[in-house]
């Protein structure tokens, strides 16, 4: 059984992999190198230079997940590390597939050496995904209510009304979650740790931390895209959370084919090369050049414990 549950998800990601790849073959027959290249060459360097900022905000909000985790636990930690663990942690997870276990990984790692304790560091996982969950609400709500209509690029026969619909009951959940704060509810206690329910002033800085990196990472995709046919920034955003929440539950290694797949699709009215052009750069941008920096990070972070452990007197195995 544990066999069969380390081979479970690499598995499911492979299968997300190959079936995307294959229905993107058949969006994608017609296209050419030749046209890929010259949709990719046409973008200006004033829309790279928008992408590599939206890319930063989109890096900042992630380390300000962990911030808020930590304040939440009533840790201090400096910014400096907080940053570069947030950076590491997520510019890993994305590439490599089932996010929340590849993060804990690095979390563990990093924050177990700041003194958090083991189940401290599973509270601080489960409330950054949690965080992200509550961003990736909040901004499903608002294009929902402001474009009902989007709902029709993923499937013509449902209502718009199903939108607007949707939308409000969305608004409902986050509001209950919200008024939970406001009247304190009870913490929930076992063996291994307890959970505590966000404080007011953690809650409403979640609200507004929250959205912050869906909107710079969609960002990223809109200043790439050309103006031809471009439906709006909105548009672009709703697109992004169904094929980056789509990706992360595949759990495909950076969501290989899956983002590709559903925004073409999602986009008929733009030039599918113009669409996998502006993809690249997200991919450059949001998940090759940090995993490459990541990788990095870790061996300077492993190199200097190495070094620390074995110039202390009486050193035992690192956690």
């Amino acid at each position: 059984m544990k066999r069969l549950q380390a081979y479970f998800w690499p598995v499911v990601g492979l299968l997300a992999i190959l079936f995307s790849v294959k229905a993107l073959y058949h969006e994608l027959r017609g296209l050419s190198l030749d046209e890929f290249l010259a949709s990719f060459n046409a973008i200006s360097l004033e829309s790279w230079l928008l992408a590599i900022g939206s890319t930063l905000v989109a890096y900042a909000a992630l380390a300000a997940y962990d911030r808020l985790a930590l304040d939440h636990l009533g840790h201090r930690i400096s910014l400096w590390f907080i940053t570069l663990c947030s950076f590491t942690t997520y510019a890993l997870s994305h590439n490599l597939g089932a996010s929340v276990f590849s993060g804990a990984v690095v979390r563990y790692r990093a924050y177990r050496s700041k003194g958090l304790s083991p189940g401290e560091v599973g509270v601080l996982v489960a409330f950054c995904s949690f965080t992200f969950t509550l961003g990736t609400l909040v901004l499903s709500a608002v294009v929902l209510l402001v474009r009902p209509d989007i709902i029709e690029r993923f499937a013509e026969f449902l209502p718009v009304e199903m939108s607007l619909t949707t939308g409000v009951l969305i608004l409902i959940v986050i509001g209950l979650y919200v008024i939970g704060s406001l009247v304190g509810l009870p913490s929930f206690r076992t063996r291994w740790f307890q959970l505590h329910y966000p404080k007011p002033k953690i809650v409403f800085r979640q609200l507004v931390i929250a959205p912050v990196e869906l909107i710079g990472a969609a960002g990223i995709i809109y200043f790439a895209l050309p103006e031809a046919g471009n439906p709006g920034y909105i548009v672009i955003l709703g697109i992004f959370l169904a094929s980056f929440s789509a990706a992360l539950l595949s759990h495909a290694p950076g969501g290989l084919g899956v983002l590709e797949l559903i925004f073409i699709a999602a986009l008929p009215e733009m030039d599918p090369a113009a669409v996998l052009a502006a993809l690249a750069i997200f991919r450059l941008l949001y998940l090759i050049i940090p995993f490459i920096l990541a990788l990095v990070v870790i061996l300077v972070f492993e190199r200097q414990r190495f070094v620390a452990e074995k110039h202390r007197p009486g050193g035992t195995d690192l956690p």
